[in-house]
């Protein structure tokens, strides 16, 4: 692919701080939801890293406003908190970063239960009952991406409704939290929000276990590709890549996502070794780029005008669509499932396929080294390619 978008944006040194997000730079919201005052669930922290998600707090801290096409946020809470049973409207998908979470649905949280580790990816069907609790560690941290840029906000299970209204809380129809301990009144010109009638209820879609596991792409479930982009076989670009929600940015033909329904968005894994990554490229959408291990180094921009920030565990960078950008590992994690190499989730705007488009010295590399796009975006060897007839 060439000439995707002209010209590329340039990232200052200003906006690419900007959109580092490092963990240092997380805030937490401790009453970001109706049940904040309900016992076991009442030391969530909830953090909102692009978009505000579906926060019932107006006071809530968004690290990156702007929209991306989702809201990337965490869930963080104590061993033995619970996140209480509500429903998404738009895709909810939880990423564990560490930790272990018992998730539970239906509406009354018994129609299953899976039991999430460390690098789960789990895509919760919208418009149905969900909820988790912390099993493990206090620093178990559930990483969310929310599908599109408004999500509706959700809707509380009639339990967990009706015990909030005990202690003084209330939701209205436009998401706002009342509070009335706290000297809030009950609004006149906006309605409350009431249990769902059991009559809407009973017309959910039911998930069995079984059905919930092909949702869930343990690390054991990623198909990484050696040969999924075009740097693949250039000193520097050996990245593999794992496809979990949508075919992303994959260009090797063969490779299929676990989860193929329509998110808003796209996700997969990069993995690599200390000195290779992702070669010089660019798209036209948005990307999150988070680290789940190691230490790496992303380089935006062209020329006298790159500029490089340095990322390690769980820190995260918005990458802006259409601008120049590479992705090198540096130091690998010291996670013992993954010796010797790092990993990135990446997130991408869309349900479509990512074009990339690479940088001259890459395709020329690539070509050298036998390697080239088809048509239709897809690696091919340069010596099929180069004497294919259009008709014999």
């Amino acid at each position: 692919m060439t000439d995707l978008l002209v010209p590329a944006p340039t990232v200052s040194a200003d906006e690419l701080t900007r959109r580092t997000i490092r963990r240092s730079d997380w805030v937490s919201c401790n009453s970001a939801f109706i049940d904040c005052r309900t016992p076991g669930s009442d030391r969530k922290e909830n953090y909102a890293f692009i978009g505000p998600g579906v926060s019932q707090n107006p006071d809530q801290y968004v690290n990156l406003s702007e929209e991306h096409g989702y809201n990337v946020g965490a869930a963080g809470m104590p061993n033995g908190v619970t996140n209480n049973l509500h429903l998404h409207f738009t895709a909810e998908v939880f990423i564990n970063f560490g930790g272990t979470f018992r998730l539970r649905w239906g509406v009354d949280g018994k129609q299953g239960e899976y039991v999430s580790h460390d690098g789960d990816v789990i895509t919760v069907p919208t418009w149905i009952f969900r909820g988790f609790t912390n099993e493990g560690p206090d620093e178990g941290i559930l990483l969310t991406v929310l599908g599109h840029d408004v999500t509706g906000g959700i809707i509380w299970g009639p339990s967990v409704l009706r015990e909030a209204e005990s202690y003084g809380l209330h939701l209205t129809a436009d998401s706002r939290l009342i509070d009335t301990v706290a000297g809030d009144e009950l609004p006149t010109d906006v309605p409350l929000i009431r249990p769902m009638k059991q009559q809407y209820i009973d017309e959910l879609t039911t998930y069995t276990v079984d059905q919930m596991r092909q949702r869930v792409i343990q690390p054991s479930d990623r198909v990484y590709s050696r040969r999924a982009l075009l740097s693949s076989d250039v000193p520097g670009g050996g990245a593999e890549l794992a496809l979990g929600i949508g075919y992303g940015m994959s260009e090797d033909r063969r490779q299929v996502p676990r989860v193929h329904e329509p998110h808003s968005f796209n996700l997969a894994w990069l993995r690599a070794v200390p000195g290779e990554g992702v070669l010089r490229h660019r798209h036209d959408q948005t990307q999150v780029l988070t680290v789940k291990s190691g230490v790496w180094d992303v380089t935006l921009n062209d020329g006298d005008q790159a500029r490089t920030v340095r990322l390690a565990g769980q820190d995260a960078l918005s990458v802006p669509a259409g601008s120049w950008r590479s992705m090198t590992l540096v130091e690998a994690g010291d996670n013992a499932a993954t010796a010797g190499t790092g990993e990135l989730l990446v997130v991408n705007s869309g349900d479509g396929r990512v074009r990339l488009e690479w940088a001259p010295e890459v395709v020329d590399a690539a070509f050298e080294a036998g390697w080239m796009l088809d048509p239709n975006g897809y690696l091919a060897p340069v010596a099929v390619m180069v004497t294919a007839t259009i008709d014999d």
